[in-house]
């Protein structure tokens, strides 16, 4: 009888812990410009090759090249750029306030701008997104309320969300934002949900949902593939691979070697895998899925890789599990400075306007910070009524609950 070795288990392990150097070879990047760009008719199964290659636009030089560079008017560029920016200075004063206790907890999206915020460009009016807890920009760029925003990270008496989420978890149906769901993965099932009834109605809006690497290894992200697959649902499915879930690296979820776009492949659901740094890149991909999902020709997966360059959390550390310094490593750069060396490259910007644009968006969201804390933040106590818990949970009030808030006092 033949003599066998034990079994084993593989256990995937990060390229870089703290203290040493992460090999990033392992993220299969494609020179800008090399990769096809087919037509928005394509069969699934004809996608196979753009879920192992990665679509760019962005050169070294800042250059927009290949077939997927987008044909953009330096105006809009600008406003994405302005976007990015007010993005990445709301995060980084917000995260100040939490530090001095008006809030509970704040999460960034440092590294990530380009990809909501390009994405919300090539969306119209009506579609809904169904995001996670790091697409600020889809509301930002969309010139959403910032004292509104606020409000609700400090669960303070203007909350619009009446202290009912937690910060970060915000709602803005009129933007074409789903009420955040804390859960991982639900946002596909949602997405797909929604844009079934949007086909049922005979309406032109389609849905896009987000979820990060480390979701996908939940089983609503299966079940969302599955419908969205048996009825060409008019929806965007977005992974964003940040290579880190709250702190196990994407391996974990099951992306070494492979990638979370070669999943959609194999449920027959048009699949790309794209540079998640590259604003260009980003828009061109999302108006191409959009454009198919509106098209009824069905969902579109989309693996955007990028590098979530801060803590997952105010309450994580993640120098206790990664090198401090990997975001400067990271090949895919950052993407407002990417978008600056091409905007200067085409004469549309220059340093002295980043540098006075930086100014501008700064008093802006300073100024939309001092009026929302005039209703009050975690630290001095202002909160919504007591009497807010009993609103917009039924149409009409019952007997027994009208009893309680009599009890109350309120």
């Amino acid at each position: 009888m033949t003599q066998r070795n034990p079994l084993h288990l593989h256990v995937p392990e990060p390229t870089g812990r703290p203290g040493q150097v992460t090999d990033f070879s392992y993220l299969h990047l494609s020179p800008a410009g090399a990769i096809r760009r087919p037509p928005i008719d394509v069969l699934a199964v004809d996608t196979s090759d753009l879920t192992f290659a990665l679509i760019r636009v962005l050169d070294e030089a800042g250059n927009a090249v290949g077939p997927w560079a987008p044909d953009l008017d330096p105006q809009t560029v600008r406003a994405g750029m302005r976007a990015m920016m007010k993005t990445r200075i709301f995060d980084a004063r917000m995260l100040i306030a939490q530090r001095q206790k008006k809030m509970s907890f704040y999460m960034q999206s440092l590294g990530e701008e380009a990809i909501g915020t390009a994405h919300a460009m090539a969306l119209q009016d009506g579609d809904m997104c169904f995001p996670t807890y790091r697409q600020q920009s889809l509301l930002l760029v969309r010139d959403v309320s910032m004292v509104d925003m606020i409000c609700q990270l400090f669960s303070n008496e203007r909350d619009p969300l009446k202290g009912r989420q937690l910060p970060v978890m915000y709602s803005v149906r009129e933007a074409g934002f789903f009420s955040i769901s804390g859960n991982l993965a639900t946002q596909f099932i949602q997405a797909v949900g929604w844009g079934m009834a949007s086909a049922i109605k005979g309406d032109t809006k389609i849905a896009s949902a987000w979820i990060g690497d480390g979701a996908t290894a939940e089983a609503d992200f299966d079940t969302g593939l599955t419908f969205a697959h048996v009825y060409r649902a008019p929806v965007i499915l977005n992974v964003v691979n940040n290579q880190w879930a709250i702190s196990t690296f994407q391996a974990i979820a099951g992306g070494e070697n492979t990638t979370f776009a070669a999943r959609g492949v194999g449920c027959g659901i048009a699949s790309l895998r794209v540079d998640g740094n590259d604003f260009l890149a980003v828009y061109a991909a999302s108006k191409w899925a959009a454009d198919r999902a509106r098209s009824n020709l069905g969902p579109t997966l989309i693996e955007w890789v990028t590098y979530r360059a801060g803590p997952h959390s105010t309450s994580d550390d993640p120098s206790k599990y990664r090198p401090a310094d990997d975001w400067a490593c990271f090949p895919l750069g950052d993407p407002i400075e990417r978008l600056k060396k091409h905007l200067i490259g085409i004469g549309a910007w220059s340093e002295q306007e980043h540098e006075a644009t930086q100014k501008e968006l700064e008093a802006e969201i300073i100024a939309a910070q001092k009026e929302a804390e005039q209703y009050g933040t975690l630290s001095n106590g202002y909160a919504p009524s007591a009497a807010a818990m009993f609103d917009d949970v039924y149409k009409d009030l019952p007997e027994h609950l009208r009893l309680q808030r009599q009890q109350l006092g309120i």
